[in-house]
């Protein structure tokens, strides 16, 4: 195709030479502005010092699916769902194929409830955890078991802390 434009003579060059670099601009705009994004970490930091590298949940994927379709979650990693305003959430584990600990915490970082090991759910009607005795601003869900290596109880104080990257 090149070949045949090429034979056309000297306008048909400038064309594809502007066709090129638009094409090129085009190419580069896409990679550059449709890259994947790094995903916010939240540092959460128990009383006895373990601290639970949470994904934040702040995309509309990462919100309706969150740990669901994973086969392992690897020790102290988690998901972190932050709410726009503090309400008695509750959550599901459907389509997750791992049980999980679901911990609210209230805005002062306290926590507020605490589910141990939510089993996974790929069938309908799906149970759902919660609602909190008290309204919660974060829910955060962990391997099952760590809830209670941790000695997470309601009262429970939490420290957050963004992790630059």
């Amino acid at each position: 195709m090149f070949l045949f434009i090429f034979s056309q003579g000297q306008p048909n060059k400038k064309r594809i030479i502007f066709l090129v670099v638009m094409s090129l601009l085009l190419i580069s705009g896409a990679l550059l502005f449709n890259r994947p994004e790094q995903s916010q970490v939240i540092h959460v930091s128990f009383p006895n010092g373990t601290v639970l590298e949470a994904e934040v949940a702040d995309t509309p994927e990462k919100l309706l699916f969150g740990l669901a379709f994973l086969d392992y979650l690897p020790p102290n990693k988690g998901m972190l769902y932050i709410f726009d305003e503090s309400a008695p959430h509750r959550v599901w584990t459907k389509e997750f194929r791992i049980p999980v600990d679901v911990i609210w915490v209230d805005e002062s970082k306290l926590v507020v409830h605490v589910v141990e090991a939510a089993e996974p759910c790929s069938q309908d009607p799906c149970p759902w955890y919660g609602p909190p005795s008290r309204n919660a601003r974060y829910v955060i869900e962990a391997n099952a078991g760590f809830a209670k290596r941790q000695g997470v109880v309601p009262g429970t104080k939490l420290k957050f802390t963004l992790r630059l990257s």
